[in-house]
């Protein structure tokens, strides 16, 4: 089994905000298997798919972005499994809108949902993908733009992206962390 947690925020609020590109990856890949009814479990929400050979946890935590390490941690010890089998997908506002990039571990890189789960396994040697949304414009503070709203033109951009990133997931699940990387980065 792999655990795939797309990091967001919980509510109608935050629904297609920049910082949920997280829960949308992990939607996209849920609707494209066909996957059951979402269940409350492990302080979020979950649904089990199969890619290929493989059965596939996808969770959303419902902690809000800056607890997701116990969610996380939750379902990962439930199963027990080892971290070599997680993938966070978060966005990244250090990236440009729209690209990706797959991490077989590595800093936090001010993100801080990302950082909470660092915390809470206590390392950072776990794969992540991100999902560029772009840098806040001048005079705009990171929280409220990562709070806030993709324009038109860019929300059909990310579009693309999370597609792609739903993509990237898959390819994690049946051929690994590297070719992943060498696929999608």
């Amino acid at each position: 089994m792999k655990l795939v947690a797309g990091l967001g925020n919980p509510g109608r609020k935050y629904e297609k905000t920049r910082h949920n590109v997280g829960y949308d990856v992990v939607a996209e890949v849920a609707r494209r298997h066909s996957a059951p009814a979402v269940k409350s479990d492990f302080f979020g929400r979950v649904t089990e798919v199969r890619i290929g050979r493989e059965r596939v946890l996808l969770l959303r935590p419902d902690t809000f972005m800056n607890l997701s390490g116990k969610s996380v941690l939750a379902a990962r010890d439930f199963f027990k499994l080892p971290d070599t089998d997680l993938l966070l997908v978060s966005d990244d506002f250090n990236l440009p809108l729209g690209k990706l990039r797959v991490r077989a571990g590595g800093s936090a890189g001010g993100h801080n949902g990302l950082e909470d789960v660092i915390r809470v396994l206590g390392h950072n040697d776990f794969a992540r993908l991100r999902i560029g949304i772009g840098q806040p414009p001048e005079r705009v503070a990171v929280t409220d733009f990562v709070l806030g709203k993709f324009s038109a033109r860019d929300q059909t951009e990310i579009d693309v992206s999370v597609a792609l990133a739903a993509d990237a997931v898959e390819a994690w699940v049946e051929r690994g962390t590297a070719e992943c990387m060498n696929r999608f980065n």
